[in-house]
């Protein structure tokens, strides 16, 4: 077990150096000076040429990113153009709300999903099969922008249910700051959902035709009990890398939800550094969400090792 994640590690730090070269190198090719971006067109060559030059922008590529990278593993990311503060700390002014919504929506989603996944399993090929594979493929169907102003003008602006945009920090209330950021939450679920119902149910289903539940009948078990001690946590273990590659998604692909709603998350930074054209700061969020994608998916890896007995027991020769 200990080699697996040594080697996990391994593999994340070499796909992490691998995606900062990436991710640099395609920035230096995107049209723009920063120097002149920051100081405005009617700035002077020689206050352009000096700021370049002190943002280190006059060597060579590769000493930039050389010089990138020792900064960021040493804590100091840059300072960004348009906001004027350092990048991260603008990441982790950020960073609660984008992952105050992507808990919520795993928490609306999971529950609706492991519920809907085991009962289309248990009838298969009954109404509630059909319903259930039917919200599948809605989830799958819908876009995700469209649902969310479609959700905003019904339910906030129209009904006034939930704020229309904003969100409140945790220390003015927990319950209002749920609320705040409870629609976009939903929006983000729906999307969650359908992906989560079919891997549940397949899963369910491939549990409940085995060897060990013919045994439960023939030992004389319930089928309520069989199924809760046996099929059930036999099925939860496969949907364990989805939900890692879910919350990795969410993290990384909240950019609309939290544009369209208003929400001052990571997404919509990396919004506003597009926008802007602070290269610094899309570098420094892209490789944060990189990062934390990575992280996420050794995690689930592990996880699912830990939890899977096939390969806890009978994998140990890896």
């Amino acid at each position: 077990m200990l080699n697996f994640i040594i080697q996990r590690l391994l593999s994340g730090i070499g796909v992490l150096f691998f995606i900062s070269i990436i991710t640099f190198v395609v920035l230096m090719w995107i049209p723009g000076n920063p120097a002149l971006l920051s100081l405005g067109t009617d700035a002077t060559p020689e206050k352009v040429e000096a700021l370049k030059e002190s943002m280190g922008l006059h060597v060579p590529w590769y000493e930039q990113y050389i010089n990138w990278l020792i900064g960021f593993l040493s804590g100091d990311w840059g300072t960004s153009y348009v906001f004027g503060e350092e990048i991260l700390i603008l990441i982790t002014q950020r960073l609660p709300v984008t992952l105050s919504l992507a808990a919520l929506s795993l928490t609306i989603a999971i529950p609706f999903a492991v519920m809907f996944g085991v009962i289309s399993a248990l009838y298969q090929n009954k109404w509630i099969d059909y319903m259930a594979r039917s919200l599948m493929q809605l989830g799958d169907a819908v876009p995700q922008f469209w649902l969310a102003l479609l959700f905003l003008v019904f339910f906030a602006a129209g009904y006034g249910w939930f704020p229309v945009a904003g969100f409140t920090p945790m220390e003015e209330g927990f319950w209002v700051s749920v609320h705040s950021i409870l629609l976009p939450s939903i929006v983000l679920a729906i999307g969650q959902v359908g992906p989560l119902i079919r891997i549940i149910r397949s899963s369910m289903l491939s549990s409940l035709e085995q060897d060990y539940m013919l045994m439960t009948r023939v030992n004389g078990l319930s089928r309520t009990r069989a199924i809760g001690k046996y099929a059930l946590r036999g099925a939860i273990i496969a949907p364990l890398t989805i939900v890692g590659m879910q919350l990795a998604g969410i993290l990384g692909g909240a950019v609309l939800v939290e544009s369209i709603f208003a929400l001052p998350g990571i997404g919509r930074l990396l919004l506003m550094a597009v926008e802007q054209r602070d290269l610094i700061l899309l570098q420094g969020v892209v490789f944060f969400i990189t990062s934390a994608v990575v992280i996420v998916n050794i995690i689930t890896d592990i996880l699912y090792r830990l939890v899977n007995p096939m390969i806890r027991f009978g994998g140990n020769h890896e």
